[in-house]
């Protein structure tokens, strides 16, 4: 997954993932984030591959990753937006929107466009803003 922060508080991550892809990268650039102290929100138009199977490696470096950093993941991530133009693909991952939420502490979210989801994260962060003062 690499994410561009260039235009934080939008996170743009992309999910595919190349043979030898150097995941401490990921979690150091997701960390980086948290660190910032202030809501963000993720999107991504790269839905992960179906036949995607992480090792036992990478499950474990996850699961403890997440425990270290849960206060933060559930207080700074406001969503995950998934841009998935296909209305039946959207469908689908809804409940696979269940159990992501469940798994990372924040929602995944579902826009038919890029452009919906930027609007889509602008609201959830002007909302957090809002729900601030």
């Amino acid at each position: 997954m690499l994410m561009n922060s260039s235009d934080f508080p939008l996170v743009w991550m992309n999910l595919t993932q190349e043979p030898g892809h150097d995941h401490q990268k990921d979690f150091d650039e997701f960390e980086a984030n948290l660190q910032r102290g202030e809501p963000f929100v993720l999107l991504t138009d790269t839905a992960p591959a179906e036949d995607h199977e992480h090792s036992p490696e990478e499950k474990k470096r996850t699961a403890l990753w997440m425990k270290k950093h849960k206060v933060e993941l559930r207080r700074l991530v406001l969503a995950m937006v998934l841009v998935e133009p296909n209305s039946v693909k959207r469908l689908g991952l809804k409940a696979f929107a269940v159990v992501f939420a469940k798994f990372w502490g924040y929602p995944l979210l579902l826009a038919p466009s890029r452009e919906q989801a930027i609007e889509m994260a602008r609201e959830l962060l002007s909302m957090d803003v809002k729900s601030s003062y």
